[in-house]
């Protein structure tokens, strides 16, 4: 994204309120992550996803190899956000063998060497990936034998012995999943796998491999400015106890205000081709920002912590994992535990939230072509 005078402003903006309300809300502890004290982090909450217990804010490491703005971050500052986080007490870190492709996982390898037994590390397959090379290759790629060798790939990048919740990225309509859930038995009965879990599958999908395996997690985009997961993946995951992890929790920054009328994304960045940040939608759906800036005042938080408040009081089984690459939004963000709402107040947010049309799409048409995808039948 092309820094304009206004990106600048609302950029500058965030990581001063997210520092300067993080310091304020969480006093002690704010004040030992920043200046280094060996001060006990005191907790930031605790959820089960079915029943792997994480922190109650987890955080996606997403961009750590390449930002949005298609820039490639400092690796000690990303390391340094990850062990910061973990004295915040942040422990579910989020990671895929498509970010960098194979990239994020070796930073976060890296990052969480130092306590990795307190922490629960969840990464992904099912993209087409060349384990050696990181090249991207066409289509999906579920196939038994596949998962197993890249399983045993991100291990030896993770630094670890086993992953805590692994992920099938994107379900591929050329393998039953069955067939995707016996590999992971293996890998469980290995230990190589603890929990396992799915990314914008159809619903068809998830019973079917929750029935094969009882499945952990599900992972899907879930937020103010996309509420889609509300009609049929939350009640089904409700229904089979499964827990859920709502990825671009923040809109891709949106809901933080990072984003306004006169922002322009650089060549390269995802977010230039979502319409829902382009002309009359953008300005539409800017309404959406102002609502949570006014409860942000209303609270004494920030806008980022009121969007994740709003999905942690959704579910108690709901775990949000804001990415990020820049220190103040991480202590931002890992203070939004702290953001709490009466009943009275919930169903007053959820009604403003609700009344507000979000228009545009959330993402291209080749990335949405995979959402919902159900497995082919098991023959």
């Amino acid at each position: 994204m092309k820094e304009n005078s206004n990106d600048r402003g609302a950029i500058n903006r965030r990581s001063f309120l997210g520092l300067g309300v993080s310091l304020a809300a969480s006093g002690a502890l704010a004040r030992a992550a920043v200046s280094g004290s060996k001060e006990s982090p005191k907790p930031i909450g605790r959820r089960k996803l079915g029943q792997l217990e994480v922190s109650s804010v987890g955080i996606g490491v997403q961009n750590m190899s390449r930002t949005y703005q298609t820039t490639v971050p400092n690796r000690p500052e990303m390391i340094d956000i990850i062990r910061k986080a973990f004295d915040r007490g942040v422990t579910f870190y989020d990671a895929a063998e498509a970010y960098g492709p194979l990239e994020v996982e070796r930073i976060l390898g890296e990052g969480v060497a130092p306590f990795r037994d307190k922490v629960q590390i969840a990464t992904k397959f099912g993209w087409n990936i060349d384990l050696e090379t990181g090249q991207r290759l066409p289509g999906l790629n579920s196939k038994p034998e596949h998962i197993k060798v890249a399983v045993e790939a991100m291990l030896k990048r993770l630094r670890t012995d086993r992953i805590d919740l692994l992920y099938q990225h994107r379900v591929d309509p050329q393998i039953p999943i069955e067939d995707v859930a016996g590999a992971i038995k293996e890998l469980k009965a290995q230990g190589k796998v603890l929990h396992w879990g799915l990314c914008e599958m159809g619903l068809g999908t998830l019973r079917r491999a929750h029935a094969e395996l009882p499945v952990t997690a599900v992972e899907n985009e879930y937020s103010m400015v996309w509420r889609g997961a509300e009609a049929e993946v939350i009640p089904l995951c409700e229904q089979l106890g499964i827990g859920f992890v709502p990825w671009s929790p923040l809109g891709v920054g949106f809901l933080t205000g990072a984003i306004d009328a006169g922002t322009r994304f650089a060549p390269g960045d995802i977010r230039g081709a979502e319409s829902r940040f382009s002309g009359d939608n953008l300005t539409s759906n800017l309404a959406l920002v102002e609502v949570v800036k006014s409860w942000a005042k209303r609270k004494e938080v920030t806008p980022g912590q009121i969007a994740l408040a709003w999905l942690m009081a959704q579910k108690p089984w709901i775990v949000p994992i804001p990415g990020t690459t820049q220190m103040a939004h991480m202590l931002d963000n890992s203070g939004a535990a702290l953001a709490r709402f009466s009943p009275a107040e919930l169903t007053e947010l959820n009604a403003s939230v609700r009344a507000i049309e979000v228009k545009g799409q959330r993402l291209p048409d080749a990335v949405l072509a995979f959402s919902g995808v159900e497995a082919p039948p098991k023959k």
